[in-house]
């Protein structure tokens, strides 16, 4: 399986940012890198007296109860503007929202509890599903031998820039090096080798999560494109080309489930062009996902038909009924946690994350307000109870160095969903107040006031409510930014106005290569290529199977074979 990387990414350099970037989040802005430290001299002006932060309780200073110091925090906000600096946007957001820290190594990550969870979450609902299909998980080595790799040629040759390779143990150099794994066709099909003699060893369905090593590119970018990266990759066998077939679609509609229902993305789903196939497979088959903001498409993940080609090179065989020995017909499939990173860039805000309830570690928090001396946390804690007995995933932030303030901008940040808040009037008037995280400030419906007595229902309703909502923003701003082209002038002014463009094509290898080379000298954002030939589809109402007659390739003009959807990618 193959991740197919574009010619760009929007990032600032990970070593560079990882000097700006303490453990907490906390940067340096740029522009002061380099300035000296200038020593400060000590006030001599009485400090003023700190008011208190009032929410839901008039105004004035807290009275009775001693006043807590308050931890006075900065840098809870971001460096960078969505809009403006996109690349240094995502790179700021995912340290400041807690995804990720950055290493040692270029192009490895450590993904933080935040991140991890989310991809807990993708990996359940996607485990479960294959499950139901009779999918087994199974572990294989991280190792290849050198044998093994270069066993199918077309295979190897598409990953030999990327491939890791330890020769060295101590201070011993190894007899031959061995391959950190790309991907596991290499290690897996000899196996199947073995395990598979008659037409009842059919089919043969297992699926692994682990780490795979890519190590050949320039610009790192904390999930979109690491060196080792997380992932479930499935590989099957069959004894017949439409059982493989049927699977090859069934798997690509989870991974449209994952994208859509999950993480609220919408993506086409289409075949890819004989250029951007899986190495040594028969077709692949791909959810492609757009990044509005950047104009680049993102391969979100894809579901390969190897036909026979490698069951001919591990002479993968079987007998069938009559006797007669044939080979089996393959497919392997993948997942990563680009996923997550896609997800950031599409709902991500200028404040910080934005996350789908479904995958929201936390949905729900709860902060108390205090005022004149009265803490509500003991009411904090019977809310906490009384979401998480319906299975909210829900907690109390009572930490008491932090305004209410303070902490409303740091779940905000992170992308929990939903805020309560809850003061002394509140208790009163036995409601609490409900803020949502996937709308502006003084939109209509962010913050409303809920009886207690109704909670659980309106959290579960609101929740729904963002889910949907964030998927069909999302889709909507998709659909505008594609577009259709009948001509070059009409491709390039499309392509550099930041869209998908869907032409018609004469479906050559060396016209899409000729594509490929022309928009990367006569655009300004790198060379075009294509994203997929869609799938009928109700988003994509234009695309026709067949082509009416009389339309031309607008690269070629030779006549058109299929619609192909074109863009710039990452």
């Amino acid at each position: 399986m193959s991740e197919t990387d574009g010619e760009k990414v929007v990032s600032i350099n990970d070593l560079e940012f990882e000097k700006n970037v303490s453990i907490t989040g906390a940067e340096t802005p740029l522009k002061d890198l380099h300035k000296p430290k200038e020593k400060k001299e000590k006030s001599t002006k009485t400090p003023k007296e700190k008011k208190e932060g009032v929410v839901h309780g008039g105004s004035g200073p807290a009275g009775g109860a001693k006043k807590k110091e308050v931890k006075k925090e900065s840098g809870l906000g971001l460096a960078f503007k969505k809009e403006e600096n996109f690349g240094d946007w995502y790179s700021d957001l995912v340290v400041r929202g807690e995804m990720i820290e950055y290493y040692d190594v270029s192009g490895c990550y450590i993904l933080r509890p935040w991140s991890y969870a989310i991809w807990e979450f993708i990996k359940d609902f996607f485990d479960k599903e294959i499950k139901k299909m009779g999918i087994e998980n199974t572990y294989f080595p991280l190792f290849v031998s050198e044998k093994a790799l270069n066993k199918e040629k077309n295979h190897v040759e598409g990953f030999a820039p990327e491939v890791a390779w330890v020769t060295k143990s101590g201070d011993s150099q190894l007899e031959e090096p061995i391959a950190i794994r790309p991907t596991s066709e290499t290690v897996m099909y000899p196996i199947f080798a073995k395990w598979i003699r008659g037409h009842r060893d059919l089919p043969l369905r297992i699926n692994q999560w682990c780490n795979v090593v890519r190590w050949e590119f320039k610009h790192p970018t904390p999930f979109i494109r690491s060196r080792e990266f997380l992932w479930q990759e499935g590989h099957t066998a069959f004894a017949t080309k439409e059982e493989a077939d049927k699977e090859v679609r069934a798997i690509l509609e989870l991974y449209r489930q994952v994208y859509e229902e999950l993480l609220a993305v919408p993506v086409i789903q289409g075949v890819k062009s004989e250029v951007e196939k899986f190495a040594g497979g028969l077709y692949t088959t791909t959810v492609e996902a757009f990044i509005p903001t950047t104009g680049r498409g993102v391969q979100g993940a894809t579901s390969h038909c190897l036909g026979q080609n490698f069951a001919k090179m591990f002479e993968i065989m079987f007998e069938d009924e009559k006797g007669e020995r044939k080979m089996v017909w393959q497919n392997s499939w993948g997942l990563t946690t680009r996923s997550i990173g896609v997800m950031v860039m599409i709902h991500g805000d200028d404040k910080g994350l934005v996350l789908p309830p479904r995958v929201a570690p936390i949905q729900v928090v709860v902060i108390p307000v205090p005022f004149k001396g009265i803490d509500p946390s003991d009411e904090c804690l019977k809310v906490v109870h009384q979401l998480q007995q319906a299975d909210f995933r829900v907690k109390a932030d009572l930490r008491d160095n932090y305004s209410p303030g303070w902490k409303y901008s740091h779940w905000e940040l992170k992308g929990v969903p939903l805020r309560i808040e809850i003061g002394p009037r509140d208790i009163e008037k036995k409601q609490v107040r409900v803020v949502r995280r996937d709308l502006e400030d003084k939109a209509v419906g962010r913050s409303q006031d809920i009886p207690v007595a109704d909670l659980v229902e309106r959290i579960g309703e609101i929740l729904d409510e963002m889910q949907k909502g964030l998927l069909e923003r999302a889709r909507k701003e998709r659909s505008s930014c594609i577009a259709t082209a009948y001509n070059w002038d009409d491709f390039m002014a499309a392509l550099n106005n930041k869209k998908m463009v869907l032409a018609p094509w004469c479906d050559e290898v060396a016209v899409e290569e000729n594509v490929k080379a022309r928009t990367k000298c006569e655009g300004d954002g790198g060379g075009a290529k294509t994203l997929c030939m869609p799938f009928e589809q109700d988003t994509l109402p234009v695309v026709q199977d067949p082509l009416p007659e009389g339309i031309k390739c607008f690269a070629s003009g030779k006549p058109a074979k299929k619609w192909a959807l074109w863009g710039r990618s990452y």
